[in-house]
């Protein structure tokens, strides 16, 4: 795979013909970049947040490392993203441009892992089952927002109805590892992590440590899924 550096990340680089595909949806149109495994026996599927896109860390490492372990990884941008637009639109409109891309990602004729980071993850976790996926990625869920435990999202997380991994910052405000309630998803943790998987300069662990927690963590769990 190529890759492109920016800020210290490697960004997977669309350099083949065919990589980025452009799908027209009911709120707009809706870009998807894939990253391909060589050997593809399954298609993780990958939304961004509401602050940013494709280039989070965190998916960033994911599309780096899974392919070369038959996992095709597929990066979708928002039409809101594509468009250029600042502010995330309403969950429902989000969903339904996830939606709209899912024929794109299953389209491989592979089972499909629905993921994403942050409000991506919610939609993810909300839409998972309708679609088929195989299993959900929740990166950096928002169990609730900064300083508001009372508006829980766990409901979200609780009701995917498909086999759910959780990879959650130590220090995300967004919501601890310990303040997830119990259910039956599994959950890794990133020590010292923020909700972008940053870890402070002083901390114990090095970036490209925590880095690998993720990757490592979303390996496994791929490869304990019932998928073939």
């Amino acid at each position: 795979m190529n890759v492109a550096r920016s800020e210290g990340v490697g960004v997977p680089a669309v350099s083949a013909a065919g990589e980025r595909v452009s799908v027209a949806t009911d709120v707009g149109e809706a870009r998807v970049t894939w990253v391909r495994a060589e050997v593809p026996r399954v298609v993780l599927a990958l939304g961004h947040g509401a602050g940013g896109g494709i280039e989070a860390r965190d998916l960033v490492a994911l599309a780096g490392v899974l392919p070369g372990a038959g996992v095709s990884v597929a990066l979708v941008e928002q039409p809101w993203r594509v468009a250029g637009k600042k502010v995330a639109p309403a969950p429902k409109t989000l969903d339904k441009g996830w939606e709209a891309v899912w024929g794109e990602v299953a389209g491989e004729g592979l089972p499909v892992v629905a993921g994403g980071r942050s409000a991506g993850a919610r939609v993810a976790c909300r839409t998972g089952a309708e679609l088929g996926a195989a299993g959900v990625l929740a990166l950096s869920f928002p169990l609730h927002p900064p300083g508001k435990p009372e508006r829980s999202r766990a409901g979200e997380l609780l009701g995917t109805g498909v086999p759910t991994l959780v990879v959650q910052g130590g220090r995300d405000p967004f919501g601890r590892p310990e303040e997830f309630p119990g259910g039956s998803y599994e959950l890794a943790e990133v020590a010292y992590g923020d909700h972008g998987f940053a870890v402070p300069k002083k901390a114990p662990v090095g970036q490209e440590e925590a880095l690998r927690v993720i990757t490592d963590a979303v390996g496994a769990w791929i490869e304990r899924l019932p998928v073939g």
